[in-house]
């Protein structure tokens, strides 16, 4: 069993605490020390969802508002892999979706949450 295993919680996500595993898995990672990476379910290769926090944390410091972030996520996953991905970030959200196999994670940036899935 590898350290990744360790981690894995009851719901199937990783829970990251002050990006430890993050900084493990790419040392060149350009994270914010003191970020709290939360990763609560996914069905999304490890290096997609490395991908989607990247790209999180890049959004996050770019724009304040919560649409504005979860635009930008979206549009670089549209970019990157193609469409159509939806992106949902925010403290206070219910959601059930459908989404393409491998293509889904839900994971926490210190208090904002972040939905990112593939669908249609």
């Amino acid at each position: 069993m590898n350290s990744e295993d360790t981690k894995r919680s009851i719901t199937g996500g990783m829970k990251v605490e002050n990006d430890s595993y993050y900084r493990k898995s790419s040392p060149a990672a350009a994270t914010p020390p003191g970020k709290k990476i939360i990763i609560k379910n996914a069905d999304m290769k490890d290096d997609m969802q490395k991908e989607a926090v990247d790209i999180a944390i890049a959004a996050f410091e770019r724009n304040n508002v919560e649409k504005d972030v979860a635009e930008h996520i979206k549009k670089e996953f549209d970019k990157k892999h193609g469409p159509t991905w939806h992106c949902i970030v925010g403290r206070n959200f219910g959601s059930y979706v459908t989404h393409e196999t491998n293509h889904f994670v839900y994971f926490y940036l210190d208090q904002k949450a972040v939905l990112l899935f593939k669908s249609g």
